[in-house]
């Protein structure tokens, strides 16, 4: 406020002395001495009201934490939830309440109503599943606005957007719009076009809860671990050997439901995350005709093989997920495992009627067949395998059940904080090479799969 106050006294801000004041919207009466009396006649008028325009700039913070999320620390204690508008509204913010621009929202909504209300804020309360109650509450007409990347502003970092949305508060509630179409900038100011968000989620299963349905208790080859289904929780979508105990979902992967579990992975996978499809919501799929087309299904299992975010690991445990069969690489000595190998010849037990998720005799016992893209990753993927299966292992030890991810810290090795080097940086240029070809076939998979996860129903429009 004193950066304010120096800068109306400079005559820079066309303000007066009096017209600057400190006011906790979250917690402080706006009948009250906090308040200017001139202001507090406006807001007490409802014609005045309406000339009112309210223009926030509120907080980005919410009350979850990136590091309790991985396990590493704790939500951010009281950041959204000690103050009287929480107190006040927390029912009708379902699990926005965690955001405190949220707050900043429904209090302007319900006690100002009438006003226009302009504001920069995350876009997530437009078609997030976890904003659908602050939906049925906010019916608020949208007027116009855009969207540009968060670190066109000083100080934010991230690759998400940031938009400047205006909205007509008039009471009663005015029919809610649901289709907004934003204006896209980049952070110089240049016009990209135009997006469009829908709350689609408020009628439609999300992803994550359409594979809950394929739920399996038995035992697991492998544990798909997601969170919330959009693009900016891409990287909390992954495979690895056995749950974890972070603040995540972690799935079963079985003989059952392995292909689901594909699907789910490579239409979260086969897409870039950006800044602008960010708020992207993933769903359940339109109906079951994805079942009928083996070629895809098929695809998406050769996609989440060898895609970065599979995570399997002797380290860990048994690797279930070997592609290709001890003479195919030249493997010294057995694996401990052939459970992926059975799978890709058809070589399944039948479950039980009632436990059948998603195999049966007629479509998937049987060998799987790939598309020509999808069997170039494969043949990229076995030249890495093979590759590795030939080095001098008299001083190192050797792994016949190494993993792809094995194989990637074989030759790459780890940085100082652990985690695995680039590929870029082995010093074997066979390898980089062969990583190089694998990378580019994944791409041109991921371009074949796309389409799929549309005409499905996964994306939409």
């Amino acid at each position: 406020m004193a950066i304010v106050k120096d800068l109306a006294a400079k005559n820079h801000l066309k303000l007066l002395e009096n017209q600057v004041f400190q006011f906790d919207f979250l917690n402080d009466d706006f009948f009250s001495d906090k308040l200017p009396k001139s202001l507090q006649e406006i807001l007490k008028d409802e014609e005045k009201r309406k000339k009112l325009i309210i223009y926030i700039n509120p907080p980005y913070a919410e009350a979850g934490n990136k590091a309790k999320m991985s396990g590493t620390g704790e939500h951010k204690a009281k950041v959204a939830r000690n103050n009287k508008v929480y107190e006040t509204y927390k029912d009708l913010l379902g699990s926005g309440t965690n955001e405190l621009f949220a707050q900043f929202f429904m209090r302007i909504y319900k006690e100002l109503d009438g006003c226009i209300m302009a504001s920069f804020s995350k876009l997530k309360y437009l078609n997030s599943s976890h904003f659908k109650k602050f939906r049925e509450v906010f019916k608020a007409k949208f007027l116009e606005g855009f969207m540009v990347p968060a670190d066109s502003f000083d100080n934010v970092t991230g690759q998400f957007p940031i938009g400047f949305l205006v909205w007509d508060t008039a009471t009663p509630p005015l029919k809610p719009t649901n289709t907004l179409n934003l204006e896209v900038f980049d952070s110089l100011g240049n016009f990209l076009g135009y997006k469009t968000f829908k709350p689609i989620v408020d009628k439609v299963k999300n992803i994550n809860e359409w594979f809950k349905a394929y739920k399996d208790k038995r035992d697991y080859l492998g544990i798909l671990v997601c969170d919330a289904p959009d693009f900016s929780h891409q990287n909390t979508n992954y495979l690895q050997n056995h749950k974890g105990t972070s603040h995540l979902h972690y799935e079963n992967l079985t003989p059952t439901n392995l292909l689901i579990g594909t699907i789910y992975f490579s239409a979260r996978h086969c897409i870039k995350a950006t800044w602008q499809n960010d708020r992207d919501q993933f769903y359940a799929p339109y109906d079951d005709a994805f079942q009928d087309d083996s070629e895809f299904k098929s695809n998406c299992l050769a996609f989440m093989l060898f895609h970065t975010q599979n995570r399997i690991t002797t380290a860990q445990g048994t690797n279930h997920f070997i592609p290709f069969n001890e003479d195919e690489v030249n493997s010294k000595e057995r694996y401990s495992s052939h459970a992926l190998l059975d799978f890709l010849k058809g070589e399944i037990k039948e479950p039980k009627k009632s436990d059948s998720l998603f195999l049966n005799a007629k479509k998937e016992n049987k060998p799987l067949k790939f598309s020509p893209s999808a069997s170039k990753v494969f043949d990229a993927g076995k030249e890495i395998y093979r590759y590795y299966h030939t080095q001098d292992f008299t001083n190192r030890p050797y792994n016949a059940n190494a993993s792809l991810y094995d194989i990637k810290e074989f030759f790459q090795g780890r940085n100082k904080q652990g985690r695995l080097n680039s590929p870029t940086t082995a010093k074997d240029e066979y390898y980089k090479q062969l990583y190089a070809n694998l990378k580019d076939a994944l791409k041109d998979l991921a371009k074949e799969i796309q389409p799929k996860v549309y005409e499905y129903g996964f994306l939409r429009e």
